[in-house]
């Protein structure tokens, strides 16, 4: 079947709130020597969509202006040079933008086989939390079986997914939530520890959950103030690794701190790394990963779910921070 010359997309018409995101009709994108044209059954919706909706986070130089870094859906269209895909493969993929639409551009060697058992809805929700994680988790912050993992955010799409992958290498799991009813659903996940931290300080819940110790690991994607109470929350010769800064990325740091205790403090972006980076991330995560997807021992949290032409409905429950796991767009059968 030929494809079509267009198709609807929606696009970011001006800088702002979520009403700025407008269906439109755009060109079928055409396929470079690598890469594979998807027919996008799903696409995921995350904290840097909206950012980049907000004018706060331009698309790196060569990425499509359309936001959405992952899809799932039927390969329509195969690049010269692709080995691995043919057309009718079922894939997901981490993108560098464009998933908010009908067909879009994914890498040959980013791209991964949608897990055995699995719905579009539910692939189009791994790539983006799954690489985050597994990259900043398990390959940056080196996280052990026996160790305790303190997660900011657990209830929200990295933060369940860094739960599950947490718990299922071994580890202990303390997260920070914002509501009981959130705690109570990160403990559904397999959390040890919630800590509402509206009503409870981690830092003292964290010493107190880990005997006075403190976490080995911590996830954030605070800044701000918390990334002193990180140094303070963290075991002698932690890690803390930063994946966003939400109150801020200039702070005041006591070095003392990371002197005495001799902890590290790392951070990484996923979206403006080279492609080699992203391909290393994905081949890791189908080896060590994939098994436990396809075995149905894990699976994303889906908090909702929107169609294509309602993704301002879907940024404003992203905002309204009220979800529980991740929230994705259906574009097609």
């Amino acid at each position: 079947m030929p494809l079509p010359a267009h198709m609807t997309a929606i696009a970011i018409s001006a800088p702002g709130g979520p009403e700025v995101l407008k269906p439109e009709e755009r060109d079928v994108p055409k396929p470079g020597e690598s890469q594979i044209l998807v027919k996008v059954a799903a696409a995921g919706v995350n904290r840097p969509d909206v950012m980049q909706r907000q004018g706060l986070y331009p698309p790196p130089p060569g990425a499509p202006d359309i936001p959405g870094l992952e899809i799932a859906g039927e390969v329509a269209a195969i690049g010269g040079k692709v080995k691995r895909w043919k057309v009718g493969d079922k894939v997901t993929s981490l993108v560098a933008g464009g998933g908010y639409a009908e067909y879009c551009l994914a890498d040959e060697a980013v791209a991964l086989p949608v897990p055995k058992g699995f719905s579009m809805m539910e692939a189009a929700a791994i790539p983006e939390t799954f690489m985050t994680v597994w990259h900043n988790v398990f390959q940056r912050g080196a996280l052990k079986p026996g160790e305790t993992i303190l997660i900011h955010g657990g209830s929200s799409g990295i933060g369940t997914t860094a739960i599950m992958l947490a718990k299922a290498f071994g580890a202990k799991v303390i997260v920070t939530a914002g509501s009981p009813q959130k705690c109570e659903a990160c403990k559904k996940l397999g959390a040890d520890f919630a800590i509402d931290y509206k009503t409870q300080d981690f830092v003292a819940a964290t010493k107190e959950a880990t005997g006075g110790r403190g976490a080995d690991l911590i996830l954030d994607m605070v800044g701000g103030d918390y990334v002193e109470r990180n140094h303070d929350a963290a075991a002698v010769e932690g890690r803390i690794v930063q994946i966003a800064t939400q109150q801020g990325f200039k702070v005041a740091i006591n070095l003392l701190k990371i002197m005495q205790k001799r902890l590290t403090h790392t951070g990484s972006t996923l979206r403006p790394r080279p492609l080699a980076d992203k391909a290393m991330i994905a081949r890791d995560l189908e080896e060590k990963a994939w098994p436990l997807l396809s075995a149905g021992k894990i699976k994303p949290v889906i908090d909702s779910t929107f169609p294509l032409k309602d993704a301002a409905k879907a940024h404003a429950r992203m905002e309204s921070s009220a979800h529980v796991g991740k929230i994705v767009l259906e574009v097609g059968a």
